[in-house]
């Protein structure tokens, strides 16, 4: 690595829909889901470290993060660079089911592209999430997680995002959503799949398929967060298509035609909701740094 700093951009991850089977025997459930990487994104600079270890800084996150597991996966791995310092700016919220760890964790590993074997699984081995984030890009996926298909760019189309104040644990939501039961069986999710990747084959809008736009977590996570009701009701009143909640929560969403009724949106909804973003997705061809291949 070159003496000076090296910019990583970590894209937020948009869980378009996500639909929850059975428990497998390692406690992962299995999963169909439409993922979107998005422009908003965590910023990281890498540095040749001051010291003999690695070093992570997050001002807005305490304690261990995905980072730190990544970087320690790739040492196992005998990856050889140097020490290295990693200062992570984030503009994810945190703990907000928009991936923003694993896509912190996925910039890191992708310094290795090119010199160590077995990326992708040591990716898994991070989380669940990481595989995906690699190489930011639409795609379907399904396994818990680690199985990723490519999907053509969708059409056009914006989103707002509302986050809460408190986060929510991935593990809390899974366990509050085992609670409430139901869980998909293996055939059913298989259908669903098949349905999905139909609906996307040719880089439709997520617009068009709204039928599909279904978040099996919702329901807990709401059990969790009540005042995500309040969220996707002021969403739907502020013309948003459709209002579901991402991933694991708690942070709701709204799909718009374009970014200029995603920023009317916003101003609609800020005296309410302040922390409200206007994003879109990730437009291909960005660059998001060495070891990136472009979305």
């Amino acid at each position: 690595m070159s003496a000076g700093p090296v910019v990583l951009k970590a894209p937020a991850k948009l869980n378009l829909c996500l639909y929850v089977g059975p428990t497998r025997d390692d406690g992962l459930h299995e999963l169909a889901s439409i993922f979107e990487p998005l422009a908003l994104a965590d910023e990281l600079r890498v540095s040749p470290a001051s010291g003999s270890a690695d070093e992570v800084v997050c001002a807005q996150v305490g304690g261990p993060n995905l980072v730190e597991k990544g970087l320690d996966a790739m040492r196992e791995a005998d990856w050889k660079s140097p020490p290295l310092r990693v200062e992570i700016e984030k503009q994810i919220p945190v703990a907000a089911g928009l991936g923003g760890g694993s896509a912190d964790a996925a910039a890191v590993l992708r310094l290795a592209r090119g010199q160590l074997d077995g990326l992708r699984a040591i990716a898994a081995s991070v989380g669940a999430d990481v595989p995906s984030q690699l190489q930011p890009r639409p795609c379907l996926v399904s396994g818990a997680g680690e199985v990723v298909e490519p999907i053509a760019p969708p059409a056009e189309h914006a989103v707002v995002l509302i986050p809460q104040t408190m986060g929510l644990t991935t593990a809390d939501v899974y366990a509050e959503a085992d609670r409430l039961g139901s869980p998909r069986g293996d055939a059913e999710l298989e259908s669903i799949r098949r349905k999905l990747r139909d609906a996307v084959l040719e880089g439709a809008s997520p617009l068009s398929y709204p039928e599909h736009l279904v978040n099996d977590l919702q329901e807990a996570a709401i059990s969790l967060r009540p005042e995500i009701e309040q969220a996707l009701t002021a969403l739907s009143g502020a013309g948003a298509e459709v209002a579901m909640v991402t991933g694991s929560g708690p942070t709701a969403f709204g799909l718009f035609g374009g970014r200029a009724a995603a920023d009317a949106a916003v101003d609609e909804l800020s005296e309410a909701f302040s922390s409200a973003i206007a994003t879109e997705p990730l437009s291909p061809g960005t660059h998001i740094g060495p070891g990136g291949a472009e979305s």
